[in-house]
């Protein structure tokens, strides 16, 4: 299948641009759409990726994070891709918020019905990809990884298992156990079965005991107020398994924030800074 890359928007933002693009994804077998802040640089401009949580497309990050600010003062580019493939039409697939589109656990699924949803291959292979083949003002090679929620799992997970590909990683309110909550629970018994060593593939407190040569410290974000704090998102579950290890990890709680994008453009600008840092080795 061709990639079809086209651009369908673009708006100037801090000297830099936010361009929207769609392509044909062969992973997903669909249409997809993903969001690029260039910023303003003479040089080739290392990539921050941002995985979005539940319901999310690739537009909330941009609109909403302010996030741009800091990406433009220190020459990152942010790379936002979708939650979930899109238009396929399975039968449940927008039945509840959780699971389906716009919640596809950043795995690949391994239950028939949900073959399409692999966003796991489509975060860490194709999109890549793409952006060394299109994007020549970009140093793809040079990447560090982030996310919120849902995308916080995803960013986490996919950073442990693939060192060499990302120079650090950061999270705002990671679903950090997630074969421990509703959430997890719910979308790994439907995407992968009831085959618990598959979930623990896609579970950064299981799998920081395995990958825990880290070159730069993990840093978590968590809002005291948050609703889903308690039940759902349990990093300390994953900071137990990280001291376990000795594994660097710098959780903040913060009093008062809830589970929102007030509470991600309150903190960006530190994310930004600890990803720069590493980028610039």
């Amino acid at each position: 299948m061709e990639s079809g890359l086209s651009e369908i928007g673009s708006t100037k933002m801090f000297d830099g641009y936010n361009k929207r693009y769609r392509h044909n994804s062969e992973t997903l077998g669909c249409s997809m759409t993903f969001s690029i802040y260039f910023p303003p640089s003479s040089h080739r401009s290392p990539v921050l990726y941002w995985l979005s949580g539940l319901t999310c497309t690739d537009e909330n990050f941009i609109i909403k994070s302010g996030a741009q600010r800091a990406a433009s003062s220190h020459g990152i580019a942010l790379v936002v891709p979708d939650t979930s493939p899109r238009g396929l039409n399975i039968e449940g697939e927008a039945d509840s918020y959780d699971f389906g589109v716009g919640a596809g656990f950043y795995l690949n699924a391994t239950q028939e019905k949900w073959k399409n949803w692999r966003m796991y291959d489509y975060v860490v292979k194709e999109l890549p990809k793409l952006l060394s083949e299109n994007f020549s003002q970009l140093d793809a090679t040079r990447a560090s990884i982030s996310g919120h929620s849902m995308g916080g799992h995803g960013a986490l997970t996919i950073y442990l298992k693939n060192l060499d590909k990302y120079k650090s990683v950061s999270a705002f309110a990671p679903i950090a156990n997630p074969i421990n909550c509703p959430w997890g629970q719910k979308a790994f018994t439907n995407y992968l079965g009831d085959n618990k060593a598959a979930w623990e593939e896609y579970d950064a407190t299981c799998l920081i005991s395995k990958f825990n040569n880290l070159s730069a410290t993990i840093l978590i974000d968590q809002g005291e107020n948050d609703q889903f704090y308690p039940d759902q998102l349990l990093p300390n579950k994953f900071e137990e398994a990280c001291k376990k290890v000795n594994a660097p990890l710098l959780v903040r709680l913060q009093p008062g924030y809830d589970h929102s994008y007030y509470f991600i453009a309150t903190f960006i600008e530190d994310h930004i800074s600890h990803h720069a840092q590493a980028l610039a080795l």
